[in-house]
């Protein structure tokens, strides 16, 4: 048996909080929590992770903060010799 989804879905895009999805009868609407996401405030999907596509093609990535870390990976490669 398939539970309905009644928690609600947050969406981060490149580590930044783009929103959060609700389940409202049939679709999942989305509420966006700050630029540039506003434009998919209030729209709906079939599924949780559509809206989570369509936040990521609209960040494209090209606002990501360059100086973040990169996790493990950049701790490992600092452990290599030179």
């Amino acid at each position: 048996m398939i539970h309905p989804m009644t928690e609600p879905f947050v969406v981060e895009v490149w580590g930044k909080l783009a929103g959060v999805v609700l389940k409202e009868g049939d679709a999942f609407r989305f509420h966006a929590i700050a630029s540039p996401f506003l434009e998919l405030d209030g729209v709906e999907f079939a599924k949780p992770g559509l809206a989570k596509l369509a936040a990521a093609k609209l960040d494209n990535g090209h606002t990501r903060d360059p100086g973040r870390s990169l996790g493990k990976a950049s701790h490992w490669a600092n452990s290599l010799p030179l």
